[in-house]
């Protein structure tokens, strides 16, 4: 099937024959393979790329900036995700040259060049594969070659391929992985940790030695590492953990500040600390930071561990599905081979966020990717014959046995709620970075949706696909189906909850209640065409295409009487599901001796998942319909919605919140959680008033309402913002004027010469001045990235902002919390206005509990420091801050460090000291 060479033979290079294009942002390069080189514009370039498949990087980008429709080419990021499975790479020519070894080169000719060289490597890399690899690419290799893969008969001729390949029968047997992975091993569950305390001391030292040898003194890394200890000392009351809320200035170094002493404890108590952030990019730069605490590969992925939903992981189940119309869709081969190629490879099948190139979902599409993780709760545990390799089951397993676990607040969050996730372990020691985050995570986990999209989950969750080879959604039958074939009375459990089941919303729901209840099925859909018409009826906005809202009370007769009919339904659901739980647990007690370890594990996970998803999320519904006549918990706070995206209805219901959800969040992990840092670098307000600004950060982490006060600890960041940044306040534009606005950034990006950062508080503003910039950067050869217009997700955007030196990126909150860029590529932040909050249902009732006014500047003032705090995040980095609003009140003025002066000036003047203070020699 292949021939034996030595790694030192020569290569069988056989290149397409096809030129490399290169889409710039007026024109494009064309590189033909006799080295020629032509340049076009646009119009003509698109008719070239249609009629010569081009070697090119990222087919939708480019063809987004040709205005046309995406084309077959020859992608350089498929061959990359071949030849390197689970590496990264940032999806531009630029990111392809500095993969590849390569100096990246700023002229589109250069970089076509670059893109030639670099498919020369690649195509190398795989001649001179070890035998023992090169055996399993060419297996893939050879359905998707099969398919019609266009790098199909380059990358054979480079594995050297000889004659026909495997037998037509067998032509897939290389996408079967899961054939290849090794299995995970049971064992018994750890003892409890011991309670030995962290020196400060010791705590500096390991700080030390983490650092290595001629690093620069940072005094406040240090006294950071010391002041955090207390939360790792032994706890003294049951239900009191220690908790240390720790605020670290910007280039404080916080993450191995905490590291040192959350290692040593790990070490000397054998036990797991669990770090925990917000957004992902985060979790991605603390795992790399281990590195230094773990050397040894080997060894760090025995002690440290990434924890994640299981919705974030490959299920190779659903891989295994999705292979079974190949012999009639042969070309799908090709997405699946390229995710053949990184499970074989990936170090833990962490599909978001981890080794899996995020730009392979636009290249391949979600159904090839995304959808293949376990997004549903359709997991069927012991009963998949995958069970004993599956990524998740490994990771849950690693985690148990590790020293430092890496999660999310979500997951966190939802731990702490069901008293567990995989078992009814639970930590008892945490970080929490990211710490001003915790009111919002804990908002989301806590909250209840009484709405259409919940309730058709619900019942997809139940019942599965009800349409033939609409999806591969398996219900309660399917994922219990070998338990209850011999045992009756599971079996009529089960279906007496599916016929229970009808009555929530079926596929279709929302064109039918849009129309009126008339033509709604059942009463749940009933239920949501009431609410929709109240809501419409006393909405304050009318109906402009946004999404809007209404309080519950007073109510309507018809919402009354619908919520009746569905209390109802919800009942006679919720009783065959706890009969069946009961069922369940009967069995698992009387049978103990009769039980296989999977049969016992499949049943202790369906009690967990009807539990979860049957019993506590029904019984939240049936409290909300209850309250719609009763009083409304003073906890809480309902409403009414009609959400849109794009101007259309997407969901509609009935939404529940609590009022302060740090309340839930301190009441699940008082009672398991012995310590806890919760730091950040902007946990307090910024109001000058040091004992309010604490309490604020007490009542947004959840201290505030812990049985022992915390200890307060705070490190200024060591960066001269007085001669690293400037801060403007433009006080004569018109901030309502989109025409003035785009003027502003336009002129401001160009004096930056790029490196810019574009804020917006809303999508709408993002989207119009988009469209207002795009000719202008163009003439400028500055390139334009934007949040919700590139079809890319925000890390891969930032990615791309990142490697592109003078790049622009426009985005709202998720790019102001998440972007990480040092150096100069982010040299300037443009914000559109002062973010106040959005004056919702929610908030109203907020606002009233939490200090009145001085909650919206609270917020305003969190959300602009940390903005600001993108701009320099080096000791050599300097930066210039921008608010397009006049409006911007002095008291918000606490968002900015103590040593900036915060000068309010005209757009002209601002043009010229950000042109003079960042020294650009810009285009005119």
């Amino acid at each position: 099937m292949f021939d034996d060479r030595s790694e030192e033979s020569q290569p069988r290079f056989n290149p397409p024959n096809a030129p490399v294009m290169v889409v710039g942002l007026r024109h494009a390069v064309f590189l033909s393979p006799d080295g020629e080189i032509e340049e076009l514009p646009h119009g003509a370039a698109a008719k070239r790329a249609r009629a010569t498949r081009p070697i090119l990087v990222h087919t939708p980008a480019c063809a987004r900036r040709l205005k046309i429709d995406p084309f077959a080419a020859h992608d350089l990021l498929e061959l990359f995700a071949f030849v390197r499975p689970a590496q990264f790479c940032v999806p531009t020519p630029r990111g392809i040259a500095l993969a590849t070894g390569q100096k990246p080169a700023d002229d589109l000719i250069g970089q076509a060049e670059a893109l030639a060289e670099a498919m020369k490597r690649l195509l190398q890399e795989l001649a001179t594969l070890h035998r023992n690899k090169r055996g399993p690419a060419l297996s893939i290799a050879w359905p998707m070659a099969r398919g019609h893969w266009p790098w199909g008969v380059s990358v054979l001729a480079a594995l050297g391929a000889d004659g026909d390949g495997p037998h037509r029968y067998a032509v897939y047997e290389g996408l079967k992985v899961w054939k290849k992975l090794g299995e995970w091993a049971e064992h018994a569950p750890p003892p409890p940790p011991a309670n030995y305390p962290v020196d400060p001391k010791d705590a500096r030292k390991r700080l030390k030695e983490l650092l290595g040898e001629g690093a620069e003194e940072r005094p406040q890394q240090a006294d950071y590492a010391s002041s955090v200890c207390s939360a790792f000392g032994p706890r003294l009351h049951d239900g009191a953990p220690n908790i240390v809320l720790a605020e670290a200035g910007t280039g404080t170094g916080k993450t191995l500040g905490y590291v040192a002493p959350a290692s040593l404890w790990a070490q000397k108590n054998d036990g797991a600390v669990w770090i925990s952030t917000y957004t992902r990019n985060l979790q991605r730069q603390i795992d790399q930071e281990l590195d230094r605490l773990y050397d040894d590969p080997k060894d760090k992925r025995l002690k440290a561990v990434v924890r994640k939903g299981r919705e974030n992981y490959f299920c190779l189940l659903n891989f295994e599905e999705a292979q079974r119309p190949l012999a009639q869709q042969p070309h799908q081969a090709t997405p699946l081979g390229l995710i053949a190629r990184w499970a074989s490879t990936t170090r833990d099948g962490d599909m978001v966020g981890g080794d899996f190139p995020a730009w392979l979902t636009e290249l391949l599409g979600n159904r090839f990717t995304g959808a293949l993780a376990d997004q549903r709760g359709e997991c069927i545990y012991a009963a998949c014959p995958h069970y004993s390799k599956c990524f998740i089951e490994k990771t849950v397993r690693r985690a148990r046995s590790a020293e430092i676990v890496v999660a999310n607040h979500a997951l966190v969050m939802v731990q702490a709620a069901l008293g567990g996730l995989d078992d009814s372990s639970m930590p008892t020691r945490y970080v929490f970075d990211e710490g001003h985050h915790l009111f919002d995570a804990a908002d989301k986990a806590f909250s209840s949706h009484l709405t259409g999209q919940e309730g058709q989950e619900l019942r997809r969750w139940l019942l599965g696909a009800e349409q033939k080879g609409s999806s591969r959604a398996r219900g309660l039958k399917q994922r219990l189906e070998t338990l209850i074939h011999d045992r009756d009375e599971l079996r009529d459990a089960v279906n007496a909850v599916i016929v229970a089941a009808q009555c929530l919303p079926e596929q279709g729901w929302l064109g039918r209640i849009h129309d009126g209840s008339q033509h709604a099925k059942g009463p749940a859909e009933v239920f949501l065409a009431h609410v929709r018409a109240q809501v419409m009826a006393r909405s304050a906005d009318g109906d402009r295409g946004y999404s809007i809202e209404t309080d519950c009370k007073p109510t309507v007769t018809e919402v009354l009487a619908s919520a009746a009919d569905l209390d109802r339904a919800l009942e006679a659901m919720e009783k065959p599901a706890k009969s069946l739980i009961k069922i369940i647990a009967h069995m698992l007690d009387e049978k103990a001796d009769e039980l296989d370890s999977a049969e016992r594990q499949r049943l202790d996970a369906a009690i967990r998942s009807l539990e979860r998803r049957a019993i506590m999320q029904v019984a939240a519904w049936r409290e909300m319909l209850a309250s719609l006549v009763e009083e409304t918990p003073k906890n809480f706070v309902d409403w009414f919605a009609i959400e849109r995206q794009f101007g259309r209805d997407f969901d509609v219901g009935m939404h529940r919140h609590y009022l302060d959800p740090t309340l839930p969040l301190t009441l699940a992990l008082a009672p398991t959680a012995h310590g806890m840092v919760v730091t950040s670098a902007t946990l307090r307000d910024g109001t000058g008033d040091e004992e309010f600004d604490w309490a604020v950060a007490e009542d947004r982490t959840g201290a505030a309402h812990m049985p022992l006060p915390a200890v307060r600890a705070a490190m200024k960041s060591p960066y001269n913002y007085r001669e690293q940044t400037r801060v403007f306040i433009v006080n004569d534009l018109g901030r309502d004027n989109p025409d003035h606005i785009a003027a502003a950034y336009r002129e401001l990006f160009l004096a930056s010469g790029g490196g810019a950062l574009g804020l917006f508080t809303a999508i709408s503003r993002l989207r119009a001045i988009y469209d207002r910039l795009t000719g202008p950067m163009d003439d400028a050869g500055l390139q334009l990235l934007a949040q919700h217009i590139d079809g890319m997700d925000v890390s891969t955007l930032i990615d791309i902002f990142r490697v592109e030196r003078d790049a622009c990126l426009l985005g709202t909150d998720a790019v102001r919390d998440g972007v990480d860029v040092p150096g100069d590529s982010l040299r300037l932040i443009v914000f559109d206005r002062v973010p106040w909050p959005r004056p919702d249902i929610l908030h109203r009732a907020r606002k009233s509990a939490f200090h009145g006014a001085r909650y919206d500047d609270m917020l305003t003032r969190l959300r602009m420091k940390q903005a600001f705090g993108r701009l320099v995040r080096r000791a050599e980095d300097r930066g210039v801050f921008v608010l397009l609003d006049n409006r911007m009140p002095s008291r918000l003025l606490g968002a900015f460090p103590d040593d900036v002066e915060v000068q309010r000036v005209g757009l002209r003047e601002a043009i010229e000291q950000t042109k003079e203070f960042l020294g650009n020699k810009s285009q005119p």
